[in-house]
């Protein structure tokens, strides 16, 4: 498969030609004519839901972080390096490694904001470091120290590997998987841990950047969800039983990468998040994540700590973006049960 041409004035596609992948567009942005509706309705809510680091108040913190338990500031540290990890890896991932392949205008589109929000949680991680840790510099480090955390990382970098060395078909649908799990299952555990402090009054600030972030990556899973359903519907043929065996291997070794991951950060020292509840609650996860694109479930676990759903949202609006007519997403919040 190569790449799209950035300029193709020979193409004749016409909208309804258009294809997630593997088409023929022109590279112009005809967004009055477009085929995938839900894409460009998600566009609008990402760009209601535009938001700034500068705007979450963090002084709280600052006090906060010096009374919390050196598990808890262990915890934290380690939760952010995983974070800067992920949102670094997705800014270029997106812009190099799938965009180029993607030949849906009004994709193309989402994507490149997508980049840009990914770009933007790295800044929110920057003042988040800078603003509370007394150690900026070992925290940046420990993807590199923390051996743990980097062989967690080397595996969620493998499938993006797989299309960079080898850009087929199947190892796009493959990479859309990946990213669905990435924006899925990968950040949870570390929002759960944000969401715990301060459920019990602590790093109330961080809790306000994490919402802003989740919400983001809301939307960025819904749009990894529909990019698969949609290229199901075109492209059957590519949803053999051995992608679909290899899909639920992927979302297996997520589930257990995340569950240990999970474990070590909190260390049986963080209450309300026993290792038990960790498991069964990425295990609800990526059973939700499985049906949200028409898959079975593996687990058939409830969600144990269902109070990280309410406590997540900024209020009670809700984002039906499937739609065409939208409603008021302006720092609003998005609901998992959306997908």
């Amino acid at each position: 498969m190569e790449r799209k041409k950035i300029y193709n004035p020979e193409s004749t596609e016409n909208t309804n030609d258009r294809q997630i992948f593997g088409g023929n567009p022109t590279g112009i942005f005809e967004l009055n004519d477009i085929k995938y509706q839900w894409a460009y309705n998600l566009w609008e809510v990402m760009l209601n839901n535009t938001w700034f680091p500068k705007e979450v108040d963090m002084t709280k913190d600052v006090g906060d972080y010096k009374q919390i338990t050196n598990a808890e500031k262990r915890a934290y540290d380690k939760v952010l390096a995983q974070l800067i990890f992920m949102d670094s890896l997705q800014t270029n991932n997106i812009i190099d490694n799938l965009n180029p392949y993607i030949t849906s205008p009004e994709i193309n589109l989402i994507l490149v904001r997508q980049a840009f929000e990914e770009a933007l949680h790295s800044q929110s991680y920057a003042v988040m470091v800078d603003s509370i840790s007394t150690n900026s510099a070992e925290i940046y480090d420990l993807w590199r120290t923390d051996m743990m955390l980097k062989s967690k990382n080397d595996s969620i970098a493998k499938v993006y590997d797989e299309l960079s060395e080898n850009p087929t078909d199947t190892n796009i649908v493959k990479a859309m998987f990946a990213n669905q799990i990435l924006e899925g299952i990968y950040f949870y555990s570390g929002f759960a841990y944000i969401y715990t402090l301060a459920r019990s009054g602590k790093m109330l600030g961080s809790a306000d950047m994490i919402r802003f972030i989740q919400r983001d990556e809301l939307t960025h899973l819904a749009l990894f969800q529909n990019m698969i359903k949609s290229t199901k519907r075109e492209r059957p043929e590519l949803f053999t039983p051995e992608l679909i065996s290899e899909v639920y291997d992927m979302f297996r070794d997520a589930v257990d990468l995340e569950v240990k991951w999970g474990q070590y950060i909190t260390d049986g020292q963080i209450l309300g998040l026993t290792n038990d509840i960790i498991e069964q609650y990425i295990k609800y996860l990526a059973d939700d994540r499985l049906v949200a694109v028409g898959m079975d479930k593996l687990y058939n676990v409830e969600n144990p700590i269902k109070w990280v759903d309410t406590f997540s949202k900024f209020n009670d609006q809700k984002t039906n973006f499937f739609e065409s007519n939208n409603t008021n997403y302006s720092k609003g919040s998005l609901n998992l049960d959306d997908f």
